[in-house]
């Protein structure tokens, strides 16, 4: 049997291996704007259309989410890497939107124009897990490029997807 210790450090290990989207989870709220990124966002339900996205309750993001903020999940093409570096921590608060092409819906929110896919999403839920918290978006607007060409974090660095195979 592993100890505590043991387990937080093979099981960071192992999330290294599983390669995944980046995307930047925005947002408005405490009178201010916030941009974060992410990769653990997935899909919830299509009926009703829905996703979830895990927040780390220390971030500045967390409060606004946790006072009922709707958010956007930006889905970051090959050419946002330093998107995603500036939301990742290299920047902080207001200066994170200096880097990318970022622009606001009817209802205030920020979204990077550029991204691959952008998902306009009405708060529907949380719920507190350790040090993170699951938050729930409903779907509300979709906005999709034409090009697929997602930037990939694995292993502690960026990537894209290969020549794609028939599934």
């Amino acid at each position: 049997m592993s100890s505590e210790n043991d387990l937080k450090g093979n099981m960071l290990q192992a999330m290294r291996r599983l390669a995944s989207s980046v995307s930047v989870v925005s947002c408005a709220g405490d009178s201010e704007r916030h941009a974060m990124a992410a990769t653990s966002v997935t899909s919830l339900s299509m009926d009703p259309p829905s996703l979830l996205v895990c927040v780390n309750q220390s971030t500045a993001m967390h409060s606004a989410l946790d006072e009922g903020a709707d958010f956007c999940i930006n889905i970051l093409s090959l050419e946002q890497q330093e998107v995603s570096v500036a939301c990742g921590g290299r920047l902080r608060g207001e200066d994170r939107f200096t880097v990318g092409n970022w622009v606001t819906t009817d209802r205030g929110l920020p979204y990077l124009s550029d991204a691959q896919s952008v998902l306009i999403c009405a708060q529907d839920g949380h719920y507190d897990y350790g040090t993170h918290t699951i938050f729930i978006g409903r779907i509300k607007e979709i906005r999709n490029s034409d090009d697929v060409n997602p930037l990939v974090y694995v292993d502690g660095h960026y990537t894209t997807t290969a020549v794609s195979v028939e599934a």
